[in-house]
């Protein structure tokens, strides 16, 4: 489990996040979901490590893989970058052929990683990740550059992991569809604080906030796709 408590975080005099409590279990999707600038990124470091809060309390049962919005690849060839980011395992070429198949990348595997466009880049940088095991994946706008059929390729993906290894993912997206399909639960944050936490089924049909009415009245679901 994943468990904050009091976190607070400030860019000079502007507070970021101010969140009492939330948690995380393994085994659920938890999309967390705002407009720009309300906190969702810096929630995404503090719960990776990769950024300290001014204050409260972070704690962490497992082991943690985090994807940046942006994820440079190395300057090799795309099956090198897989193979490079494969911990020690005796299985590696196996690993990374099956990941390549997956996420659609075998035909650029003999390929240099920094000729490939935005979407292509942001598929090999999950590659990446998916070639190690974890306790949570935390996912930051995993498929914000991909177009419908790398978003298809980035979700089938993320799903698979999952149930292979039982993690939690805990992500950000734009996206209310994806939400939809992926997630078990949404946190909604607003000005760095949490205005909804719950299913999004519920969010979606009965919001408690004013906020939150306002946010999601331009989304449109269909509940039977």
């Amino acid at each position: 489990m994943i468990e904050i408590y009091d976190i607070t975080k400030k860019y000079g005099n502007r507070t970021v996040l101010d969140i009492s409590s939330l948690s995380f279990s393994k085994g659920e999707t938890v999309v967390i979901a705002g407009p720009n600038g309300s906190g969702k990124s810096t929630l995404l470091k503090i719960l990776a490590g990769t950024l300290k809060a001014d204050s409260g309390k972070l704690t962490v049962g497992g082991k943690v893989l985090y994807l940046p919005q942006q994820s440079l690849p190395f300057g090799m060839t795309v099956r090198k970058n897989i193979l490079f980011s494969i911990e020690s395992r005796t299985d590696k070429e196996v690993r990374c052929d099956e990941i390549l198949r997956k996420l659609n990348l075998k035909a650029f595997e003999g390929k240099n990683a920094k000729t490939l466009s935005g979407g292509e880049c942001q598929r090999l940088a999950l590659a990446r990740l998916l070639v190690n095991d974890c306790d949570f994946l935390i996912l930051d706008e995993p498929s914000s550059a991909a177009d419908i059929e790398g978003n298809e390729l980035i979700e089938g993906a993320v799903k698979e992991y999952k149930e292979k290894n039982g993690c939690g993912v805990i992500m950000t997206t734009h996206s209310p569809r994806q939400a939809l399909d992926l997630a078990d639960r949404i946190i909604m944050l607003c000005d760095g604080r949490v205005a909804e936490n719950g299913s999004f089924r519920e969010i979606l049909q009965n919001p408690q906030t004013e906020w939150t009415k306002k946010f999601i009245s331009q989304w449109s679901i269909d509940f039977n796709r």
